[in-house]
């Protein structure tokens, strides 16, 4: 664990989803500003081939698309971690670091994890049901089960009608 005098680690998952950015804005006006925590933006881009792999069957044309593919997400990268900074800059939070690693989100947030020593791991939930968590995975479940720090699943609250 940290030292006196060495802030603890959170490491927040980030991507493009309303969900992130709330799990993002929620643990800024708990959690920070604060001198005992130093946060770490993480945000996991897809390969170019295992986005096109999702689009459907790898067709002759596949190697024209890909560094298309691959521009677009890193495009994609640069605004989720550019507007990520840009909240933390409203709430006055400037220890920050950012980073966008290539991989399966669950891999990369548990590896962050230990690369860090964190002592939090925050996810937004996107509140599936059974199913679709099944057929999708679950990355706040996965997080859970095999993450070496405490995981806090911050789930945006449904507007009652």
């Amino acid at each position: 664990m940290a030292g006196s005098s060495e802030k603890q680690v959170v490491v927040i998952g980030i991507d493009d989803s309303e969900q992130s950015t709330y799990a993002l804005k929620w643990t800024l006006d708990h959690f920070f500003p604060s001198p005992i925590f130093k946060l770490v933006l993480v945000h996991s881009r897809p390969t170019a081939t295992s986005a096109v792999g999702l689009a459907g069957p790898v067709y002759v044309g596949a190697a024209e698309i890909l560094p298309i593919v691959d521009s677009d997400l890193r495009k994609i990268a640069t605004r989720v971690v550019d507007s990520a900074r840009q909240l933390c800059i409203d709430k006055s939070v400037d220890d920050v670091t950012a980073e966008v690693v290539e991989g399966d989100p669950r891999n990369v947030l548990c590896d962050a994890v230990e690369k860090y020593r964190a002592a939090i791991l925050v996810v937004g939930s996107h509140g599936y049901g059974a199913i679709k968590r099944a057929v999708l995975g679950s990355v706040s479940d996965y997080c859970a089960h095999h993450a070496h720090c405490t995981v806090m699943i911050v789930k945006k609250p449904k507007i009652k009608h």
